[in-house]
């Protein structure tokens, strides 16, 4: 036994509202009725992998050690893909192994990474769907994991897992470069470039256009202005103040980005 969780969170595709949510909340809480339970993203895009990869590096690190995780976004569920119980950093994971839960790796916590290939029926549900292991396997092992139960009770311990290939910016003597990897819910265009990657570096172009104006925050400029900074998770963005960047530029996810050094330099 290990010591005892008292929060599980779920993160998933399904959409707000969803009745497979609430299938999984009641699979959790019929193993273990006093856990607490928080819904942390339903809103994923349908089996998009990478989202996945980056909404947990922002998200996982600040919870505290003994949270449980359950991410269900999973393109191949009913086929042989395994199923994954993580120890990253004194949290646990639940997840298929598809490499949705690998951007964690190289996250600055990461210590101690264990891996455990879910093998364990007896904490499964009695009955398992093709189609629904999150509801049938992940929430019935999340509640057992919550009261104690240890990880290599529900599966042997692998060296070997999927990991997701994320898009890496690319350095050279005069630039970086990198792409938008998603935009937000204010229509901020984030990319894959890191505030250590940039370095001295102060141009900035978006699908082939000029960002003129580097901010600390977004009240630094007018409404209307668009401008470059670097936001909460240490990431390049652009935005537009009190407006959509992405609306504004007619850009998305996958649009090229380069910092480089400023023309008269």
């Amino acid at each position: 036994m290990t010591t005892p969780a008292g929060l599980v969170t779920l993160t998933t595709d399904f959409g707000d509202g969803s009745s497979y949510v609430a299938a999984m909340k009641g699979a959790i809480l019929a193993v273990n009725s006093a856990v607490h339970i928080i819904d942390l993203c339903h809103n994923i895009p349908p089996q998009d992998l990478t989202a996945t990869a980056y909404f947990l590096a922002e998200t996982v690190p600040f919870f505290p050690p003994r949270s449980i995780h359950a991410v269900v976004v999973d393109p191949a569920v009913g086929t042989e893909r395994a199923l994954l119980c993580i120890r990253w950093n004194e949290q646990w994971l639940l997840a298929p192994d598809n490499g949705c839960w690998t951007s964690l790796e190289r996250h600055s916590a990461a210590r101690g990474i264990e891996v455990y290939r879910l093998s364990e029926s007896k904490y499964w549900a009695p009955a398992v769907s093709f189609t629904f292991h999150g509801r049938d396997i992940l929430a019935p092992v999340a509640g057992h994991l919550s009261l104690g139960v240890a990880p290599d009770q529900l599966g042997r311990r692998v060296q070997e897992w999927v990991r997701l290939r994320l898009p890496e910016p690319e350095r050279t003597s005069r630039e970086v470069r990198g792409e938008v990897i998603r935009v937000d819910r204010f229509g901020n265009l984030i990319t894959n470039i890191t505030r250590g990657a940039i370095g001295d570096y102060h141009s900035v172009h978006v699908g082939g256009r000029n960002i003129p104006r580097w901010v600390q925050t977004y009240g630094d400029a007018e409404p209307g202005a668009v401008v470059a900074l670097i936001g909460s998770c240490d990431l390049l963005e652009i935005a537009v103040v009190q407006g959509s960047a992405a609306e504004r530029l007619g850009l998305g996810a996958g649009a090229c980005v380069t910092v480089g050094q400023l023309e008269d330099s």
